[in-house]
């Protein structure tokens, strides 16, 4: 997720100040990802070296007003006209840990995956439960969209897990554990792996 390009769209709708960003990033998506008002205002500072906002007045509060340049409409632009990509790779703990899990000896991965099953449906029924109604507008609309990505996720999460137990059911325990290695590895990074497209 970008805050950057969040502060920058917030920005593009009139002059603000840190907690009053703070407030409208979580106003429009529901509070699901919270941001602390140090990683604002260093985002800001970033953003104002970048040439993207400007500051501006201090309220009688001492608020320090920033404000969107000609530049930083045009990134906010960019961001929205462009799509979402996924990165490659993974550092999602789960399939590190089921991976790793599967191919350690001694391991009861069928028991690692229940728990986990019944964890993340549990995540999935509070997911469902909090979901706030849906509307046509307003903040309300805001909350359930990112609630009902956060579903799908956890759906998807659990769809998952059950593919992987049909995998591993499918095999022998001693046929997917893995001794140490006596190979020296190479110094350096490893090579990236490349997917097919």
């Amino acid at each position: 997720m970008s805050v950057r390009q969040s502060l920058l769209a917030i920005l593009d709708q009139g002059p603000c100040y840190g907690y009053q960003l703070r407030a409208e990033f979580d106003r429009r998506t529901g509070s699901t990802w919270p941001l602390n008002v140090g990683q604002i205002y260093n985002t800001l500072e970033r953003l104002e070296r970048d040439g993207l906002v400007r500051k501006g007045d201090v309220d009688d509060q001492g608020h320090v007003y920033y404000s969107i340049t000609d530049a930083g409409r045009d990134e906010v632009r960019g961001w929205l006209d462009s799509p979402v990509s996924q990165q490659g790779g993974t550092r999602d703990e789960l399939p590190i840990k089921l991976a790793l899990a599967a191919t350690l000896p001694g391991v009861d991965v069928a028991a690692v995956m229940r728990r986990q099953r019944e964890t993340s449906l549990a995540a999935l029924e509070g997911l469902r439960a909090a979901r706030p109604p849906s509307t046509t507008g307003g903040e309300d609309l805001a909350a359930a969209l990112v609630a009902d990505a956060l579903i799908f996720r956890a759906e998807a999460e659990v769809r998952w897990l059950d593919h992987v137990a049909s995998q591993l059911l499918a095999g022998a325990p001693h046929t997917r554990e893995l001794t140490l290695s006596a190979q020296t590895p190479r110094r350096g990074r490893p090579p990236r792996a490349e997917h097919a497209a």
